[in-house]
């Protein structure tokens, strides 16, 4: 029996040990983001991980 595609996706995400997870943001937020990215070629999910591990070593 052929997986659909929504199941070789969650496979893979549980493999990976990711989960996908949507917020709203600031529309100046989300340009900030994008920039980052653009600027440094990280995903933009990577300049997100980033900025929240900074704010946790920062408490």
């Amino acid at each position: 029996m052929a997986l659909t595609r929504a199941v070789i996706q969650k496979k893979s995400d549980e493999k990976r040990g990711v989960k996908s997870k949507g917020y709203k943001l600031p529309v100046d937020i989300i340009d900030l983001i994008s920039e980052l990215s653009a600027k440094t070629g990280k995903p933009q999910s990577k300049i997100i991980e980033e900025a929240i591990l900074m704010f946790n070593d920062s408490l």
